[in-house]
């Protein structure tokens, strides 16, 4: 009877349905003012109210703040204060005994997280898995079963103008449903952090509030996690994004296999869109794909022969049209299998199989800390390795060593994690111990040949 009413309603408003067998025009006015409703009914119970707790760190008030010599002096002297701060969103259960799907900008540093379901009832949670870069944290509920919960749809069958609802707690008003349709796909370049973001995109409204919340389709299963908006006013203005179900169930997956941190594959190169002048120099008859610029030789598309100037097409039979997208397609195949990967070699198309695995810690990293005798005591440098390079984002040709942590007196005297050290007063530094061989024999004046993002660095000392 659902059914029958909703795709009735899709038909009516000239956007398609997905079982065209099943199609039928409203049987009476009852069938035409139900709406949405029954499926609201359906679907709202599975979708949650959370408050977390977050204690924060934050300087104490410097006599002499705005002071343009005396203010930096002083920072690093000041003792923090704990700030307790409140984070309000929603949530999507994902399954009957509790787990429950959520942003990590909502849950990932909380300290103390209260779920609310539709009935009033609430739950003490638990991040069981959290990723910053995907913005996706998976909850267990303690003490829950028998819960409601919501499906998840493949996301790479979900098409541009189908019927979208929006629910979450907006603002925390309470529970509260919107509609629109699904604006656009594959959306990149919006996203946060690592630059993992790869959305859908919908003109259901979005608010403060509604983050973690779901969008569904009209079948009631789920198409993304609400993450975000493209406001200037803070407000809704009809471009909203979610993460697609697809990687949504991935981390479920890994969540269930008792993940402590969220693992995708690596790809080891770098990439840039092909446009229409790169296409027509490389002979493509259309602008499509990513034209590889860098590979590490321990990449698994390195290993398969791939080449730099090789362009990735598709990864299993879906388009790749930028590094977000690479990602994206890479991380819900999932580590320890294998991926087709299409690509455009001397005006040719064919497709290769990929294994997917996460970024080798070897040559092994080796770390070691200096001791109180050095210069710097508790320095702690690595040997540069892909897993490094990875957690780090290192440029992917870095080697050699890498701070993995200043340690009190480096960091006051400006090292920063992640600074790749080129040498130590002019010898070069190629191992870990390297480092504490020439901190040995330092004299005088201590001076750092560095590298930081790119560029180069140098620091003296006086000791």
């Amino acid at each position: 009877m659902i059914r029958a009413v909703l795709t009735a309603l899709m038909l009516a408003l000239a956007l398609g349905t997905q079982a065209p067998a099943e199609t039928r025009v409203p049987q009476s006015q009852a069938e035409i003012s139900l709406g949405f409703a029954p499926l609201v009914k359906q679907a709202a119970p599975a979708v949650v109210n959370i408050y977390a707790k977050i204690v924060t760190e934050a300087p104490q008030a410097s006599p002499f703040a705005g002071d343009p010599f005396f203010d930096d002096f002083f920072r690093s002297f000041s003792n923090p204060r704990p700030r307790v701060q409140n984070s309000l969103g929603s949530g999507v259960i994902l399954a009957e005994d509790g787990i429950v799907v959520s942003n990590y900008h909502v849950v990932g540093m909380a300290t103390e997280i209260r779920v609310v379901t539709t009935d009033r009832h609430e739950y003490d949670a638990r991040v069981v898995l959290a990723d910053q870069a995907s913005d996706l944290a998976i909850l267990r509920l303690e003490e829950a079963e028998g819960l409601p919960f919501l499906s998840l749809r493949n996301s790479d069958q979900v098409e541009v103008g189908e019927l979208a609802l929006a629910i979450g707690n907006p603002f925390g008003v309470g529970q509260t449903v919107s509609s629109g349709i699904i604006s656009g796909l594959a959306r990149t370049g919006t996203g946060t952090g690592e630059g993992f973001g790869y959305y859908i995109q919908t003109d259901a409204p979005i608010n403060p509030g509604n983050s973690g919340g779901a969008l569904i389709d009209v079948n009631g299963e789920l198409i993304g996690i609400n993450t975000r908006i493209l406001s200037r006013s803070g407000g809704s203005n009809g471009i909203g994004f979610a993460i697609p179900a697809n990687l949504v169930r991935e981390f479920l997956h890994q969540a269930r296999a008792g993940a402590e941190s969220f693992q995708r594959p690596w790809a080891g190169m770098t990439g840039q869109p092909v446009d229409a002048d790169l296409a027509a120099s490389l002979g493509m008859p259309r602008p499509e794909g990513m034209l590889i610029s860098e590979l590490h030789p321990e990449s698994p598309f390195a290993k398969a022969g791939f080449e730099v100037g090789d362009v990735v097409i598709e990864v299993d039979g879906e388009p790749v049209n930028s590094p977000s997208e690479m990602v994206f397609r890479m991380t819900i195949a999932g580590l320890g299998g294998s991926s087709d990967v299409a690509r455009w070699r001397g005006g040719e198309k064919e497709v290769v199989r990929v294994e997917m695995y996460s970024a080798p810690d070897s040559p092994a990293a080796n770390p070691v800390q200096l001791g109180e005798r050095s210069p710097l005591p508790g320095l702690t440098v690595a040997r540069i390795n892909p897993r490094l390079i990875v957690d780090m984002q290192l440029p992917l040709s870095a080697e050699g060593v890498v701070i993995a942590d200043p340690g009190p007196y480096g960091a006051r005297a400006g090292l920063q994690r992640g600074d790749v050290l080129l040498g130590i007063n002019g010898e070069a530094v190629t191992a870990p111990q390297d480092v504490v061989d020439l901190m040995g024999r330092t004299q005088g004046w201590l001076v750092l040949d560095l590298l930081r993002r790119g560029q180069r660095v140098s620091l003296r000392f006086r000791l």
